[in-house]
């Protein structure tokens, strides 16, 4: 009996099971190798993933037994857990006042309008909630040398306004997020998400006081701009039909489902791998005209199916990065916001929005490019620097950086 029990778990799990059996080990990156977005990606520390004989049957695999095991595997990441269970928290707590936004009363601007983040954009109220529900998460992991947000001020740029950047002597890592990406079409009920990278934290570099820093803790905090190359962990929440995890640790790329049932994040897409190409777009059209011309001929190609691979693409355009990437990742395809004549930075932020997410795809086996350079390689010279971004399928997107390299 005990026997057939046993058969009929691992049967019921093999989804589980059979991709992480299949897990390579991950090509080593080096921060200080730069090579153009054509070129393989430079290789990370090699990490070991956790493969499960034995499954709950009532639990599955949970976020926390996931990490705890990452945790073992690789003793250079024993405190990584700490601060994922800190995001964790705060994922489900977010995931909750979204779905009740519309019986609270969070919806709408923040206080009443005229609430203006430091890159001048309007916020909503759960723009400000959500932030700060993310500090408060992270901050008392105790593992957090340094916090950076989109709807902070810049720690480098202006010390002697409040900034609140967390910082603590015992901390080993830097997280940098945006709390509620797509926040802008939350009262819509559009999916919206979290999105967050993390780095190493130099722990020689100590500040007492963010309010009045000397020069010496003014260059510790300029570490916080680092290439996407040194991230040892990204991920986002996927606020929707379900709450999704999606996360790396630089070897593979993992998705968790929250089940409400029990209250925990249950691993349900093991070794998520992006197609090689695909037929979906996922851009906004209305900036066309005003696009680079290799990205507008390539996309007009894709509309024709006179494309390198022949098919004609459909369009599918959500307008919330979290659920277009999410998409992308899973059927496979390209999403972007490219640089045009209005926004010729692009406009999708460099250090918590686009580095993570090419992180991610780059793990899944796609690219993520600016059509000129790799987007993991460009060194941020301040928080909310902005970059153009095409990423997705590993041919689609290679077209899109042939195109340039054409022109």
């Amino acid at each position: 009996m005990k026997l057939l029990l046993l058969i009929s778990t691992l049967v019921a799990v093999n989804g589980y099971i059979t991709p992480l059996l299949s897990v390579r080990s991950p090509t080593s990156r080096s921060p200080t190798t730069f090579l153009r977005s054509t070129a393989t990606p430079p290789a990370s520390p090699t990490r070991k993933a956790p493969i499960f004989d034995e499954v709950c049957e009532t639990t599955g695999v949970t976020l926390t037994r996931f990490m705890i095991e990452v945790a073992m595997l690789n003793p250079e990441l024993a405190e990584l857990p700490s601060l994922f269970s800190g995001i964790e928290t705060a994922c489900k707590a977010i995931s909750n006042m979204v779905k009740r936004s519309q019986l609270t009363g969070l919806t709408g601007l923040a206080d009443g309008g005229g609430s203006i983040n430091v890159q001048g954009e309007e916020q909503k109220q759960l723009d400000v909630m959500t932030n700060d529900v993310l500090k408060r998460a992270l901050r008392f992991t105790g593992k957090l040398g340094v916090l950076a947000s989109e709807e902070e001020d810049t720690p480098v740029d202006v010390p002697s306004r409040k900034t609140d950047v967390m910082f603590d002597e015992t901390s080993k890592y830097v997280a940098v997020f945006d709390p509620l990406d797509g926040s802008s079409n939350v009262d819509a009920g559009i999916p919206t998400g979290t999105i967050f990278g993390i780095f190493e934290h130099d722990e020689e570099c100590v500040v007492e006081d963010s309010k009045d820093m000397t020069e010496d803790e003014m260059k510790c905090l300029v570490n916080t701009l680092k290439p996407g190359t040194d991230l040892i962990a990204s991920g986002y929440c996927l606020y929707s039909s379900s709450c999704f995890f999606v996360m790396t640790i630089g070897n593979g790329v993992y998705g968790f489902t929250l089940d409400e049932n029990i209250g925990e994040f249950v691993l349900s897409h093991p070794n998520i791998k992006i197609p090689a190409t695909s037929k979906i777009y996922s851009f906004n059209e209305a900036n066309m005209p005003q696009w680079d011309p290799p990205m507008r001929e390539t996309v007009e190609k894709w509309r024709l199916g006179t494309g390198r691979s022949g098919k004609q693409f459909s369009s599918r355009y959500i307008g919330s990065m979290v659920g277009d990437v999410h998409r992308t990742l899973l059927y496979g395809g390209v999403f972007g916001y490219p640089s045009d004549k209005k926004n010729k930075n692009g406009k999708l932020r460099l250090l918590y929005e686009g580095a993570p997410m090419s992180y991610l795809m780059e793990q899944a086996g796609g690219l993520s490019s600016t059509g000129k350079e790799r987007v993991l390689e460009i060194v941020p010279t301040e928080v909310h620097q902005r970059v153009p971004m095409v990423m997705g399928s590993k041919d689609d997107v290679q077209e899109v950086i042939d195109a340039y390299s054409k022109a």
